[in-house]
């Protein structure tokens, strides 16, 4: 089923369906024949919070309509993606319809204490109203009551008019999928909670923010500083606190909100650190660790002396994973890896992961490498192959967002994976990250499964069988090569 078009049209004065009320005015509408469903539409609101949800003692705040009544009171909080500069908002959410009858019509009420003004996200409205109306073809209309003794324009060019046309195009899509049974097949918050990820991520972009005016990097500060590392070490701070008990209290700075929470005993490794700014904010917020990349980059000079002492220039040898040898890349038992965009490091990472000991590993894999060569599609599965069902049935079980077929490159990838992964004695977990980039999946390891002696022997086959083919030749460190890093 192909979804109609959105063609909304702007309210005439001349309709034959009267406004809620006298002090309404009919904004825009447009045909829509599927159910009403309600979302916040705006990139500056974080989310919204429910206070309370009642069906009796409605608040005397909501208005009185004409010929339908209200069943339902939702109270909300909006809360803003950048707090320092735009206030929360209370707001009430009622649902109206005949006695008894399915609500046909949602009312948005914000609730502005006296002396305050509306924050720049919520249109300047007293009461906004989403109306489904039965006629031939049904349609959607939004309503509105304008600010007592606000004059402000609502033709097609004005911002209310540009509010209402967004707020009814994000309807007119839900409402569609309501319609056709749409199933998310991407999921976030399977691993990390989304509020309480939320809450911190605003507490550690507050603290890291002036690094985007002393960034050195050709890449775009916005991104790598606000939207990505502070991500992911906001994901990785709250992944630790779930998966790890909690340090003595000495151990950390009494002024971190992060102060109880539970942490790898062995510290973090980060894996292919790059410009080491993951590894810089870990270990800003008290977190002990390393980063290791094959080259300094121009970036590292610029971190605090603290940083700079745990930053090192080194190149991986698998060899250090032989049965024979000690790892020594930077390991320690009881420590989390991290291999974020590691590329060529992607695939050692589970194999590193086992064989120093270490208590858990994110990836996030971003180009398709294996151990020697470029990912291929169909490339046969580690430990032996699948077939299409059963790949089909991994993909939909660890959340790697496979289409049915499995067919896209980066989706096989993924789900090579984590076979990999399995197969080196890692339970396997996958979560979506809130991070701006197609390459936003992220595959953890926190328990270990399988013989170990069994998984030990099938890292023993994988080397030798890299060995044999005598492709993969060892980087050579860039630089100065851990003598002043």
């Amino acid at each position: 089923m192909t979804r109609p078009r959105f063609e909304p049209s702007p309210c005439s004065s001349a309709s034959e369906i009267p406004a809620l009320a006298s002090n309404w005015v009919p904004l825009i509408s447009a045909p829509a024949d599927f159910p009403h469903r309600n979302q916040y539409n705006s990139t500056l609101i974080l989310r919204a919070d429910i206070l309370a949800d009642t069906t009796v003692e409605l608040p005397a705040l909501i208005p009185t309509l004409e010929g339908i009544i209200p069943l339902r009171n939702i109270q909300r909080r909006l809360l803003p993606r950048r707090p320092g500069r735009d206030a929360a908002l209370d707001q009430h959410c009622t649902f109206y319809g005949e006695s008894d009858s399915v609500a046909d019509t949602l009312v948005m009420t914000p609730v502005i204490p006296p002396g305050s003004s509306l924050p720049y996200y919520h249109p300047a409205v007293a009461h906004l109203a989403f109306r489904h109306i039965a006629t031939s073809p049904p349609g959607l209309r939004i309503e509105v009551v304008p600010l007592p003794g606000d004059d402000s324009p609502i033709d097609p060019g004005s911002r209310l008019y540009r509010t209402g046309l967004s707020l009814l195009d994000t309807l007119h899509r839900y409402g569609w999928g309501t319609l056709t049974n749409y199933q998310k097949r991407v999921h976030h918050d399977c691993l990390v909670p989304r509020e309480p990820y939320q809450d911190l991520y605003l507490v550690m972009r507050e603290r890291f923010k002036g690094l985007v005016d002393t960034w050195v990097e050709s890449t775009d500060p916005l991104k790598h500083v606000f939207e990505k590392d502070i991500g992911i070490a906001t994901f990785l701070i709250l992944l630790w606190k779930d998966t790890y008990p909690a340090p003595p209290a000495s151990d950390v700075p009494p002024d971190e909100p992060w102060r109880g929470w539970g942490r790898p005993a062995g510290g973090f490794l980060d894996f292919g650190c790059g410009n080491g700014l993951l590894t810089h904010i870990l270990l800003s917020c008290g977190y002990a660790g390393v980063g290791v990349d094959l080259r300094a980059r121009t970036s590292w000079a610029t971190y605090p002396s603290h940083t700079q002492a745990h930053l090192r220039v080194d190149a991986f040898d698998p060899r250090v994973l032989a049965v024979d040898t000690e790892p020594t890349f930077y390991t320690a038992p009881g420590q989390f890896v991290v291999a974020n965009h590691a590329d060529e490091l992607t695939p050692w990472t589970p194999l590193l992961a086992t064989r120093a000991q270490a208590s858990g590993f994110l990836s996030i894999p971003c180009c398709a490498w294996m151990f020697d060569a470029r990912f291929e599609r169909g490339s046969d599965a580690v430990g032996g192959a699948k077939d299409g069902r059963e790949l089909a049935a991994l993909a939909e079980t660890l959340n790697l967002g496979a289409d049915s077929g499995n067919t896209s490159g980066y989706a096989q990838y993924r789900i090579w994976l984590a076979q990999l992964h399995e197969h080196c004695g890692w339970e396997i977990e996958c979560e979506v990250l809130r991070i701006p980039s197609t390459r936003n999946w992220a595959l953890v390891g926190r328990r270990r499964k399988g013989d170990e002696e069994e998984v030990q022997a099938n890292i023993d086959a994988i080397l030798q069988s890299v060995w044999e083919r005598g492709i993969f030749k060892p980087r050579t460190p860039e630089g100065k090569a851990g003598k002043d890093h």
